[in-house]
Formats: structure tokens, sequence, C-alpha cells
């Protein structure tokens, strides 16, 4: 799946970016553009079936999907840099996706995010091997729905490069870090009170 994105990603530069990708974008025909949409929606289509495969509950569900999510993103830049030489850098700027905005933001952002999908994605499988444990609270949930917030604005606010094919404003770091915070806190919560709901029965 990673070489199936990366090789489409290939035939689009060629044929919008000959002289290589960078900002500011230039204008696409909106038909490519849903297109691309649908494909992107599809690809999510085929993760969760993967994960509705694989996973016996809810959780070990999601974790499964986190999990090849984070491992088809990262093979995915592993894939361009072996066909484009690219990126140069993690900090080079990418179109991350496109629903419902266009994300922008430095490689190094889904990079980040894909190692954190990746760990908890397993940490929720092996946690849910025996059956379902995990609960998370409400301070839990809060915490997810504030990273992810944080996350989307930071990827999607940049309307002038993403909507207007203007040059790029700085990417705005302490939102990447401070989502990513919520979703680690969020996450240790649920395993502490996980863990303590398992000892008070017992398991």
């Amino acid at each position: 799946m990673a070489f199936l994105e990366a090789s489409v990603v290939v035939y689009l530069r060629q044929l919008y970016y000959p002289g290589g990708f960078a900002f500011p974008l230039v204008r696409i025909p909106e038909r490519m553009i849903l297109i691309e949409c649908g494909r992107e929606l599809a690809t999510i289509v085929m993760l969760i079936s993967v994960s509705l495969w694989l996973g016996n509950t809810r959780w070990s569900r999601f974790g499964w999907f986190a999990f090849v999510f984070g491992i088809w993103d990262l093979f995915y830049y592993v894939w361009l840099r072996l066909l484009l030489k690219w990126p140069a850098t993690l900090l080079d700027p990418d179109i991350l996706f496109l629903v419902p905005l266009p994300w922008i933001g430095p490689v190094v952002a889904p990079i980040a995010i894909a190692l954190t999908m990746c760990v908890i994605g397993v940490a929720l499988v092996v946690i849910e091997r025996d059956g379902p444990v995990y609960k998370p609270g409400v301070v839990a949930w809060a915490l997810g729905v504030l990273g992810t917030a944080l996350l989307l604005y930071a990827f999607m606010y940049d309307v002038h490069a993403s909507l207007r094919l203007q040059p790029l404003l700085p990417f705005p770091y302490g939102l990447l870090a401070a989502g990513l915070a919520c979703y680690w806190a969020g996450f240790s919560l649920s395993l502490r009170r996980s863990r303590q709901d398992a000892q008070r029965a017992g398991r």
C-alpha cells in the first residue's frame, strides 16, 4: 500500500511538477483533485478492512488500524525517498491529505504522528489480546479530542498556501507538539485506569 501511494505521487509530480515538487502549489484541475480525494478515502477503507479482520475487540481493531496506518505512512516516505530522492530533509513541506481541506506540513509531522500511532496501536492490541480491558475515561477522551483539533488546525490553517496558491506560512510546531502531548497524556491516563479496573476485577 505504501508503494502504491508513492507511485501515484510519482506520476502526479511528473505531470504537475516536472521541475521538482515545491511551494507555491500549482493549480490542478478540479476533476483530478476529486479523484485524489476518492483515492485517499479508498485507502482509509482498505486500512479499516484490515483492522476489522485482524482485531477481535473494538479497541484491538482500532489498535490494528493505528499500527497499519502508521507503518503505511512511514514506508510511504521511504518509497518516495527511494523513487524521487525526496524529501531532502525531514523539514521539507508536503501535502499530507486533501479532505476536507488540503493538509500542509513538514515531513517530520506525519512521521511523528505515524510513530505515535504505531506504538499506541501495538499497545492496544497487546492490552486487548485476552478480551476488552482498555477503558478511557472522560479526561482521556477530552485530551484526544483536543489533540486532534490542535493537529487538524496546524495542518489546515494555512489556507493561503493550500487554496490560494501563495507562499507557505511558518508551520506551527508548537501545536504539533501540544497535539501529540495530548494523545500521550490521554493514553497514559487510560492505561492507568484500565490497570486499576483489571486489578479490581482480579484479572
